[in-house]
């Protein structure tokens, strides 16, 4: 048993081998892997010294749960080696002997999740250089004055206007050329295109 002094709580740390059959075998086929994860948490709330006897603090981990489950619901297995973590009121399980197939996992899972708080970091860095470029750039400019701001408004107004236009004559666009093409034959869509048809002609 190890046991870690904190500031706040106290730390305990305890392996144990939790047999399984026993529990599990008077419970129907379809029922017996979640008795075996019952099984284990009624164990260690009884080990690690839980007084209200509350199933809701044992927190399984992910990958035990996964070795739990996996030989299906009919087929747990016979006995699991844990360690248990006490901080506080809440228990953590963790497997000690995990199989080849799930550990691969747990690692390939560590590693992503390094790489992302490596990236996040990296974005952290990249925001912050960006924001000290704009106070620098803003610190070594001279304050215009009210008529330059006036013009570089008017001439901002002007870009979007202008970008809005140049959008709804696209949308206008296409769906002019989603009606060309359901035209049947040639005369329709030269029809189409210039903008006419026979009843505007006087026919």
């Amino acid at each position: 048993m190890a046991k870690k002094e904190t500031a706040k709580t106290e730390i305990f740390e305890r392996e144990y081998v939790i047999p399984l059959r026993e529990k599990c075998r008077p419970s129907p086929r379809y029922k017996k892997t979640p008795k075996a994860v019952k099984t284990i948490k009624e164990f260690l709330v009884r080990h690690m010294k839980i007084r209200d006897r509350d199933l809701n603090k044992i927190k399984i981990d992910i990958y035990l749960n996964e070795q739990l489950w996996m030989r299906g619901i009919k087929k747990p297995l016979h006995k699991v080696k844990v360690k248990a973590v006490k901080e506080g009121d809440l228990v953590r399980v963790y497997s000690v002997d995990l199989p080849a197939k799930i550990n691969f996992k747990k690692i390939r899972g560590e590693k992503m999740e390094i790489q992302a708080k490596a990236e996040a970091e990296k974005q952290k860095t990249i925001m912050e250089k960006a924001k000290e470029g704009l106070k620098s750039k803003k610190g070594t400019e001279e304050p215009n004055t009210g008529e330059e701001n006036l013009e570089e408004k008017n001439v901002e107004e002007k870009e979007e206007t202008s970008k809005l236009a140049q959008e709804q004559f696209d949308k206008e666009k296409a769906k002019e050329m989603k009606y060309v093409s359901k035209a049947k034959n040639v005369k329709e869509k030269k029809n189409a295109q210039v903008g006419y048809n026979q009843s505007s002609r006087g026919h």
